[in-house]
């Protein structure tokens, strides 16, 4: 029978055997399974800087692990050949989270204060999150979500008790865009909102030539925030980030450095931690 995944805001409805837009959530004798559990595609150790967080655990290291699989389809996507991939086209490897907070754990001598979902939309697999989350706290280490945000609340709720940092891609302050990519700009805001009261949470705009790099839409996204970390109770800090041509953007050159510093000056007027990156 038909059945419809709730993890975000696609509500892919599938048949018996189908497998929802992301790639990674399947229809399996009626019930929606998360197919890419555990099968990991990248595994590093990382710089906490370089998810990117600035001030959450400042010259930290961190085991970040990626599977396959996500539910937007950015044309510029420095991890689509993980992140557009499926169960037959990505190589993996198996780690169950026993074995993948033993890793972590084994990495504390250099410095790694725990694990890192990231590299390819973490969220479409939500359930390794959870279950390798509660055992990273459990070890008295720490859970990092590096994610684009639009999966539902039912699907933050799972995972907020067990969260320590966020980094949340908003992508652009304009719901056509959002559109474009395949994503929903009200379903990003719905989840910044309730992440920013549930752990820490930083944001990161990559500013693309032409699409999302006007002064006004920067003024809009960075009262926004503002806006937001008055409803919380906390500053929340926003990258502004280059582009550089990947995937199927390589039709353009990459953001002048003087337009991303200029862009990080317009949020600087409503925000107190602007941090720029790539230049």
């Amino acid at each position: 029978m038909k059945a419809v995944c709730h993890t975000c805001m696609h509500h892919c409805s599938l048949e018996p055997g189908q497998r929802g837009l992301c790639r990674a959530r399947k229809n399996e004798c009626g019930e929606i399974i998360c197919e890419n559990y555990g099968k990991i595609t990248s595994l590093a150790l990382d710089a906490i800087e370089k998810k990117p967080l600035k001030l959450f655990e400042p010259g930290s290291w961190i085991l970040s692990v990626g599977s396959y699989g996500c539910n937007l389809r950015c044309a510029f996507c420095q991890n689509h050949e993980i992140s557009m991939a499926d169960a037959k086209t990505a190589g993996t490897v198996y780690l169950s989270p026993e074995a993948l907070v033993e890793k972590a754990l084994a990495c504390k001598d250099a410095g790694n204060i725990g694990v890192a979902f990231t590299y390819n939309e973490p969220l479409v697999g939500w359930e390794y999150v959870r279950d390798t989350g509660a055992l990273v706290k459990k070890a008295g280490m720490k859970n990092v979500l590096v994610t684009n945000g639009t999966a539902s609340l039912e699907t933050l709720d799972e995972l907020l008790p067990l969260i320590d940092a966020m980094n949340i891609d908003l992508k652009g302050f304009q719901e056509s865009y959002y559109r474009e990519l395949g994503g929903d700009l009200e379903t990003v805001k719905e989840f910044i909102l309730h992440a920013a009261a549930g752990c820490h949470v930083e944001l990161t705009t990559l500013i693309v030539p032409g699409k999302n790099d006007g002064i006004a839409e920067m003024e809009k996204e960075a009262e926004w925030i503002a806006s937001v970390g008055t409803l919380v109770g906390t500053e929340i800090p926003l990258h502004v980030t280059r582009f550089f041509p990947r995937y199927h953007m390589t039709d353009r050159e990459a953001t002048a450095v003087e337009n991303v510093y200029s862009l990080a000056e317009t949020a600087r007027k409503y925000l107190k931690y602007v941090f720029v990156g790539n230049c």
